[in-house]
């Protein structure tokens, strides 16, 4: 087949990316060396929950098009949820600079540049930096989740699962890492031997195992991940008084000293959202777009549970209206279940300097619908702020591959000025909700006050019980809102599923992570 004449293929670049709906630009086709504003390059609004991928090599400018493609969310009453790796995004709620290189560059992509502003929120995983708390209960949290920041190996996966449902089914509630070593040191100690010969599948020397990981992990610092308030998620989907999606900013500053545990918590808002969030099917626009930077690390010596857990949620969020980006450096740093779901791909140059980076710009070639350029040189030759572009219509087919050269930022490109996201911070009437961790009766406590009456009750000169004691009631007696479901009540029945029916059955019990629904209070 013959190739497009340059006319005619700028033409077909701009039929490809006109849309009825609402749709955010990313930037204007270049064809021939030449850019050409008449063809823009747009992704429809309507799909930006079938998921996509920002990849490039460090210094193409993944960040920037992150901005821009925010920016244009939020004007569109979308909100946006990103990790900021690097404190780069920070700038996002001070208005650019228009300085004559920018604005002769913008006029070149048929951008009408105005300096503006956004709705920002900035967050912090446990206080762990300048923003709103993040936190997250270790019950909500999940065995699965907690399991890959313990690196633990599947058996002791199995066992951590194990103590949580035994906690779940004593009502003991677990909010930080305290109470989960509480309940652990219980099974292991003599009063807790008779549970533990019950759980069955839990030996004593597994969860000594568990109990030193998780020493290891209060050793560390990490507590502070955990606790109360615990973070709703649904925060994420605020609307601004104007109109404008709200920008949720989460600051990773230590992220390369801690990327399990920063990737997984970025796994657990995911989570958490998916089944929080009611069915939408298909709407005008998605009611989140959810960034994950550093997607490489979310799959990194992952275990079979997390890796089919993250690959349903990823096929399953899309019905609740949100749309998941995942940005690394090349394609082949997500897995293929995965990617294959990514509709919209927006690559940024690739290096081929060694082996393995020609082998990868194969493949990443290979992922490219026929097209009028030369993919290898087009992703070899890029600029900085330039992008090979392939999204899904309106009609759910993918769009003519556009060599782009992307859109800029409204706001500061770069960090705002020191103090700003502080300000901003504390501004929020969210850090009145979060900002400050509190520490309510759970685990700990109650297996406390258990040992110190069974150690009373041992001692010489007891004589039964206080007239004023408390007579000892079910779970469901004590905390008559919390009920669980009938499949939980059902302990045999239980046990064997959580025994015998293997990962999926014990991800069913507690949703698609392990995790489980915060309890409404």
């Amino acid at each position: 087949m013959a190739k497009n004449t340059p006319e005619q293929h700028v033409e077909k670049i701009s039929s490809g990316y006109t849309f009825e709906g609402g749709a955010i630009t990313l930037g204007a086709a270049l064809v021939d060396g030449q850019v050409h504003p008449e063809a823009q390059v747009r992704l429809p609004l309507k799909m930006m929950n079938r998921h996509g991928l920002v990849a490039g090599a460090t210094g193409t400018g993944k960040t920037i098009t992150l901005q821009v493609m925010a920016e244009q969310l939020s004007n569109a009453g979308v909100p946006v949820f990103l990790a900021d790796v690097k404190g780069d995004l920070t700038g996002l709620s001070t208005p650019g600079t228009g300085s004559g290189k920018l604005l002769e560059r913008t006029r070149s992509v048929g951008m009408e540049w105005e300096a503006a502003s956004f709705p920002v929120d900035y967050y912090s995983l446990g206080g762990s930096g300048e923003g709103i708390p993040i936190r997250a209960t270790v019950s909500s949290f999940g065995p699965v989740l907690l399991a890959r920041i313990m690196e633990l190996n599947e058996t002791q996966e199995s066992s951590l699962l194990l103590v949580f449902h035994y906690a779940d089914q004593q009502d003991l509630e677990l909010y930080d890492l305290k109470d989960l070593r509480a309940v652990i040191q219980h099974l292991t100690s003599d009063e807790g031997k008779a549970d533990l010969a019950e759980l069955g599948g839990l030996s004593s020397a597994t969860a000594g195992v568990l109990l030193r990981e998780l020493v290891a992990l209060e050793a560390k610092g990490m507590e502070k991940f955990f606790g109360e308030p615990e973070f709703d998620t649904t925060e994420l989907l605020r609307i601004a008084d104007d109109g404008r999606g709200v920008l949720s900013c989460l600051e990773l500053p230590s992220l390369l000293q801690q990327p399990l545990v920063f990737s997984t918590f970025l796994i657990w808002l995911l989570a958490d959202l998916f089944e929080e969030l009611p069915e939408v099917g298909d709407a005008d626009k998605p009611k989140l777009v959810f960034f994950l930077d550093e997607a490489h690390l979310l799959f990194d010596d992952a275990s079979k549970a997390f890796m089919d857990s993250i690959t349903n949620t990823v096929r399953l969020i899309r019905s609740k209206g949100v749309g998941v980006f995942f940005i690394t450096q090349t394609p082949k740093d997500v897995p293929g279940e995965i990617l294959g779901q990514l509709a919209n791909r927006v690559q940024h140059a690739l290096r081929a300097f060694t082996p393995d980076d020609a082998k990868a710009l194969k493949a990443t070639v290979s992922t490219f619908p026929t097209s009028d350029y030369d993919l290898n040189e087009a992703l070899t030759q890029a600029g900085t702020g330039e992008a090979v572009v392939v999204v899904m219509n309106e009609k759910g087919a993918p769009t003519p591959v556009a060599w782009t050269r992307m859109w800029s930022p409204t706001s500061t490109m770069g960090a705002s000025p020191a103090g700003t996201v502080r300000q901003v911070a504390a501004a929020s009437p969210l850090m009145q909700q979060y900002g400050t961790a509190v520490d309510r009766e759970s685990a700990f406590e109650v297996l406390a006050a258990r040992t110190a009456g069974h150690d009373a009750a041992a001692s010489p000169g007891a004589e039964g019980t206080s007239p004023d004691a408390e007579p000892a009631r079910a779970p469901e007696e004590r905390h008559p809102s919390k009920s669980r479901p009938p499949a939980q009540q059902d302990n045999p029945v239980m046990d064997f599923a959580l025994q015998a029916a293997g990962i999926l059955g014990k991800e069913f019990m507690r949703g698609m992570f392990g995790t489980r629904r915060r309890r409404r209070r």
